[in-house]
């Protein structure tokens, strides 16, 4: 879209990836914010949060209502929250807001960002040694929606996936991820070099240093 391309969304889009915020503080009282997830590219993505709870609309709501104050209401058993407003002004303009997220893709990288035939190289072993595509599947590069992962499976630090209600964390998408590090829910990986080191080692992949290479380069063309 050209619009993405515009130097002030880019801005704003940027700031997204390193921006935290703890969504949980409502339910547990904890202060442990992680990295905010992207909020463009949701289209085909049934659950948008590191923790597979969702969908958008929800936490659409939550905000507005919530954070924003806006005069809506909003109900939440779990988090012990019954907010009742009349008129409800926030619910009715709830699905525009939704139909407009899903427009927004993720934006295209920049031309050189990244080496062509390395990236080739790369997604080669995206979907063969590195076994990334088992999970990061096309066209959305996520199974979000049909499972979610055990932090013992990926070797994520069990913090968050504990605090939510699912007890795992979803595969994020991958498109756009060359714009917004830090990298995993709690911005532990501060490149993509450093994401595929930790799979390289944590799953036992034996990836050559080329390899690893050429597969950050086709994380970037994404």
């Amino acid at each position: 879209s050209p619009a993405l391309q515009d130097p002030a969304v880019q801005a704003v889009l940027t700031s997204w990836g390193p921006g935290k915020y703890d969504a949980y503080w409502n339910h547990d009282q904890l202060n442990d914010p992680t990295v905010i997830p992207a909020a463009y590219g949701l289209n085909g993505v049934p659950v948008e949060t590191f923790t597979g709870e969702g969908p958008v609309s929800y936490w659409n709501a939550y905000v507005a209502v919530t954070q924003m104050h806006g005069q809506g209401s909003f109900r939440d058993p779990e988090m012990g929250i019954e907010i009742v407003a009349s008129p409800d002004l926030v619910t009715p303009k709830l699905p525009d807001l939704q139909a407009y997220q899903l427009t927004l893709a993720a934006a295209t990288p920049p031309a050189g960002s990244y080496d062509p035939a390395a990236a080739q190289r790369g997604e080669a072993v995206f979907t063969g040694q590195g076994t990334c595509a088992s999970c990061h599947r096309p066209p959305n590069f996520t199974d979000a929606g049909e499972r979610v992962h055990q932090p013992s499976e990926t070797g994520m630090d069990p913090g968050l996936a504990e605090r939510g209600t699912t007890g795992g964390y979803r595969t994020t998408p991958l498109r756009g991820a060359w714009q917004r590090p830090p990298y995993f829910h709690d911005g532990s990986a501060a490149t993509l070099q450093e994401v595929v080191e930790h799979y390289d080692g944590f799953l036992g992949l034996g990836l050559s240093a080329q390899q690893k290479a050429d597969l950050v380069e086709y994380l970037k063309s994404l």
